[in-house]
């Protein structure tokens, strides 16, 4: 190919679905107790049941957008090689990473005039992007060239759906996002917040479930509502150390998709929703209304 397709850690693929894709993955940086660590699909520096104990135990990590010099040191090396760059990555709706990443462009573009760089806002998150960067990584591999997988990526972001339920309130009240009382009530009542995801990309906590027996019937019911041709098409159930629920919902739309497979919520979007958290996302109609 005369391009490189790329994205970054956030999008949470396996290993594995990222080999299928084709795509370049930029790690993310994260930290805990004073040591950073860098986020890759691999998970090489830190294993994700690691990072999960961790959290467990009462770590609170925190996340950091990828700087301009990391974007330089990944992009110039294929430039250099005569290669362009797509790189599609974070929404914008959920991080400024978007922008540090232009300004290392606009630098690279006056170094290298006769290469493209194109970068495009995905408008999704966590497995959201992942969906959305593992249905482009095919035509990336069919052969499409870098103006036909911008166009395709355009018009495919706004069709990915975004369903999550949070179970762990601790982590959402150690990270600011519901207060302590909120959290010890939640807790107490057994409600976890139903998240989707808006047309800029940010993520909205648009409802509330009740009891944990609740959460798997609930993920179905926004599956069957808003995915278009499922029998034709791949959704990804994602889990943060979640595997039996995981499976469970697997097993509960399997008959609905054409295809459906499981990845891990990683340290870039764990940190934040901390362990427990089930999420479906598919092609069909953005719309976060519960």
């Amino acid at each position: 190919m005369k391009y490189v397709f790329m994205t970054d850690a956030s999008c949470d693929l396996t290993q594995k679905q990222v080999e299928e894709a084709g795509v370049k993955v930029l790690p993310m940086e994260f930290q805990i107790d004073d040591k950073y660590y860098q986020h890759y699909p691999d998970c090489r520096m830190m294993a994700l049941d690691e990072f999960y104990d961790a959290l467990k135990n009462g770590a609170q990590p925190k996340t950091t957008q990828i700087n301009y010099m990391n974007f330089k040191s990944w992009f110039e090396p294929y430039l250099k090689a005569g290669k362009d760059v797509l790189y599609t990555g974070i929404s914008t709706g959920l991080s400024g990473t978007y922008d540090t990443c232009m300004i290392a462009v606009r630098e690279l573009e006056e170094q290298y005039p006769q290469r493209r760089i194109v970068v495009l806002d995905s408008r999704c998150d966590s497995a959201g992007l992942g969906l959305l960067v593992y249905l482009a990584g095919k035509k990336y591999k069919e052969g499409a060239d870098i103006d036909a997988l911008a166009e395709y990526i355009t018009e495919k972001r706004d069709q990915i759906a975004h369903w999550f339920v949070v179970d762990d309130l601790d982590q959402l009240k150690r990270g600011g996002r519901i207060s302590a009382v909120a959290a010890t009530f939640g807790k107490a009542l057994q409600i976890k917040p139903l998240i989707s995801c808006d047309e800029t990309g940010k993520l909205l906590n648009v409802g509330k479930i009740r009891g944990a027996s609740n959460v798997i019937p609930t993920l179905v019911k926004y599956a069957e509502r808003d995915a278009v041709n499922p029998k034709k098409s791949i959704a990804f159930v994602a889990h943060a150390n979640n595997p039996e629920g995981a499976k469970e919902l697997r097993k509960a739309i399997k008959s609905k998709f054409k295809e459906v497979q499981i990845c891990d919520i990683g340290p870039v979007i764990g940190s934040h929703v901390g362990s427990g958290m089930l999420a479906v996302v598919f092609v069909g109609k953005r719309n976060p209304e519960a």
